[in-house]
């Protein structure tokens, strides 16, 4: 229980994957305009990496190594990421059309969000057992949703704020970005 309790610190605030593995940046930046944009993108974020590292684990150890074909482990996790972009993308359209609507061109992005095939593939590569690639899966991109949820928050306050010229738009998204992952260090003591 320790070592699950020491993984889902970890995954979550340790080793952010944005903040600290700079993984998943296009979406971090691109989709943090408003909170419940981000939100959503979080959520869906979270479910794509939690059922594909359920997913990868057992298509690793009982298909790729048994026959040999481990070098197409990143062929194999990318399809098996793509096609659960595409259930997600299916579902938001027809439950939440406003959501899907607002994440736009970056939902199906999530099927080359690099964070998505880094943790999976990190999973296999740390040698964790089905329940601990799952635990680290989902406290990963809980991680993901709360870097995102805070910067979308920070940068809605930021437009009602006085920036100067030279910052405004991209550069202060990136300064608020560099300043999170330092504050996300602080955390690297808990583990």
């Amino acid at each position: 229980m320790g070592e699950l309790f020491i993984i889902v610190i970890s995954s979550m605030l340790v080793s952010n994957v944005v903040l600290s593995q700079f993984l998943g940046i296009c979406p971090f930046l691109g989709v943090s305009k408003k909170v419940e944009t981000a939100a959503g993108m979080g959520i869906a974020v979270t479910f794509v990496i939690t059922i594909a590292c359920a997913i990868t684990y057992p298509v690793q150890y009982a298909i790729l190594e048994p026959l040999g074909l481990d070098f197409l482990q990143t062929i194999a996790f990318i399809l098996i990421i793509a096609a659960l972009v595409q259930f997600v993308e299916m579902a938001l359209k027809k439950f939440m059309p406003a959501l899907h609507a607002s994440l736009g061109v970056y939902l199906p992005l999530i099927t080359t969000n690099c964070a998505v095939l880094g943790v999976a593939i990190n999973n296999i590569s740390d040698g964790y057992n089905f329940i601990e690639s799952v635990v680290c899966g989902f406290f990963t991109a809980i991680g993901f949703l709360i870097a995102i949820v805070i910067l979308a928050g920070i940068r809605e306050r930021i437009d009602h704020n006085d920036v100067p010229n030279a910052f405004k738009g991209t550069p202060i998204v990136l300064v608020t970005a560099s300043l999170m992952a330092i504050a996300f260090c602080g955390f690297a003591g808990l583990v």
